[in-house]
């Protein structure tokens, strides 16, 4: 299939909404991401889809794959001194050879990686209620079973962050699951580790995002095995992975503004759409609102700019 790779109204580069490196190896496709195998590396392309309500949409969001690449090679410098990552290199000179006739597709957009044996569960820190914590919270008091105190309303700050895991759905939505039931599929020792790891990884980012105006409310991170070691994988506190809220305009009790894809989903619940696919083209001006908003959060987040 040939990628859409043109440009469009204010974009500054061509957006990509499929990678074509022919004569490579794709070992898989995601709703995001493509990736291709080098032996015991991986190059993870980060495309300009996106997804709402677990459907891609036709729309691009241009630039998008740029900003969640370099936000998480951002987030993978600055957690090296306190967890091992899959991160090996952006620069695209340091990639294989094989890619330098691709360079327009890459550059920016993707990385190489150390191959691991991912878990099959999803490792998610909350220190606020929202989401399906809070619709839960609503009927049981509790979020994936954690018990909570009476009287928090949405978007309420947590006593303090707690460990909620998922197992990964190949399609539709993850399922949130307790943690004895993660200790079961990966075994007690590595839940144990993967816990330790996330809510200090959470408490850590959490701080940072503080520090520059932001609330990081939920995450979810990946980890998995090279060799002996449990490494922090995949995408690392990107606008996809994670709800960052503005500081400023924060309320308990009411859903919050987002550094995310929220205007895409005002639209789509707008239109009445069904949810199911085909889903239905953006408008420009909602495409490039929410493209404004992912490159707000990056350089808010990292000080950069793209």
């Amino acid at each position: 299939m040939t990628p859409e790779l043109s440009p469009v109204p204010g974009a500054t580069q061509p957006v990509l909404f499929e990678s074509d490196l022919p004569g490579l190896q794709r070992i898989a496709r995601g709703k995001v991401r493509d990736i291709y195998a080098f032996g015991d590396r991986l190059l993870i392309v980060a495309s300009d889809r996106l997804s709402a309500f677990d459907v891609i949409l036709p729309t691009p969001i241009p630039g998008k794959g740029r900003v969640l690449t370099q936000m998480s090679v951002f987030w993978f410098e600055f957690l090296s001194p306190y967890v091992k990552t899959h991160f090996l290199s952006a620069r695209f000179e340091d990639f294989p050879a094989e890619l330098a006739p691709f360079r327009e597709q890459l550059e920016a957009r993707s990385m190489l990686v150390r191959r691991a044996r991912m878990l099959p569960v999803e490792c998610v820190a909350r220190g606020y209620l929202a989401g399906s914590g809070w619709k839960e919270y609503k009927v049981s008091g509790t979020v994936c079973g954690i018990p909570l105190p009476a009287g928090l309303l949405e978007s309420s700050r947590l006593p303090e962050p707690i460990f909620t895991p998922a197992t990964k759905a190949e399609s539709g939505h993850d399922e949130n699951i307790p943690f004895e039931r993660m200790a079961e599929i990966v075994g007690a020792e590595t839940a144990e580790l993967a816990r330790t790891l996330t809510l200090d990884i959470y408490a850590r980012a959490a701080s940072h995002a503080e520090s520059r105006g932001i609330i990081l409310a939920d995450t979810k991170f990946e980890f998995g095995w090279v060799g002996d070691d449990l490494v922090l994988g995949d995408e690392v506190l990107t606008p996809d992975s994670s709800r960052f809220w503005p500081a400023a305009g924060y309320a308990p009790g009411r859903a919050q503004d987002s550094f995310d894809k929220q205007y895409v989903r005002d639209y789509l619940e707008g239109i009445h759409w069904d949810k199911r696919p085909p889903a239905p083209a953006l408008p420009a001006d909602v495409a490039a609102r929410t493209a404004d908003k992912y490159r707000e959060a990056y350089t808010l987040l990292t000080g950069r700019t793209l």
